[in-house]
């Protein structure tokens, strides 16, 4: 290895950019999906009357542009909880997207801020399993808010045989977490595997205090939380953890 190794648990798509975005800092990653995105393709997506489109994550960019193909959606102001699916909506074609650059409490405080309740539906594009309560909120602001589940997020059944051997030989400094839902179900296959103990080597990057909740029944050497709930937060909390310490004698600056 070129540098400290993180196991990245996100869907694959999602890791593999996260990953090249790690490496650029010299930090390796083995990814090890807890979740695969499988599309509902028998989903409908009523976009009548909606005056703009709700994304939580980038899952849901991609759910929406395979539900929506024709050009009249991409025209439909699309709000983003944070840049990372701001991205991914941009990248499959939507034309007008605003970040809330935080958390479901920022995209809410941020569709109060710029939408009015009587200019149309709101339209959340999320996956059938969803612990958030985005439009309930919204509904409860004036707004007539729904949730369209467009796609499965399907559970790891187990850990793989290259996780496995990465935990058990302690090839691994760490492993990033980006919902709690995640964070529970790599705790549950860690210790079906006979391998939580192997938590007590690595530190768990958490992207909110709520993911660092979930992984607590793991015996982490540490548990690190980005400073805020976004990717270049995350990002920078991996980056400053595996940092190397200043020298016994070292200037600084």
């Amino acid at each position: 290895m070129s540098g400290p190794r993180l196991l990245l648990t996100r869907p694959r798509q999602d890791a593999v950019a996260l990953a090249e975005e790690l490496a650029r800092h010299g930090v390796d990653s083995l990814i090890e999906p807890m979740m695969t995105i499988r599309l509902d393709a028998d989903a409908r997506l009523d976009l009548a009357g909606a005056q703009a489109i709700l994304l939580t994550s980038g899952n849901g960019a991609r759910a929406l542009a395979a539900a929506s193909p024709d050009e009249d959606a991409r025209r439909l102001p699309v709000l983003a909880v944070g840049c990372a699916t701001a991205r991914a909506a941009q990248d499959v074609g939507f034309r007008s997207v605003t970040t809330a650059d935080g958390d479901v409490d920022a995209l809410v405080a941020l569709v109060t801020a710029r939408l009015c309740p009587d200019a149309g539906r709101l339209v959340h594009v999320a996956g059938r399993v969803s612990t958030g309560d985005l439009a309930p909120r919204l509904r409860a602001a004036g707004f007539d808010a729904v949730r369209v589940p467009l796609y499965d997020a399907v559970a790891a059944s187990a850990l793989s045989a290259p996780a496995c051997q990465a935990l058990e030989s302690r090839a691994l400094a760490g492993a990033a977490f980006y919902s709690p839902r995640t964070a529970r179900l790599f705790a549950k296959l860690a210790r079906e595997s006979g391998l939580d103990s192997t938590a007590r080597a690595l530190t768990a990057f958490c992207l909110s205090q709520a993911v660092a909740e979930a992984a607590a029944s793991l015996p982490w050497k540490r548990v690190s939380v980005a400073t805020a709930p976004q990717q270049d937060a995350l990002v920078a909390c991996v980056v400053s953890a595996f940092a190397p310490s200043p020298q016994v004698g070292e200037q600084q600056r």
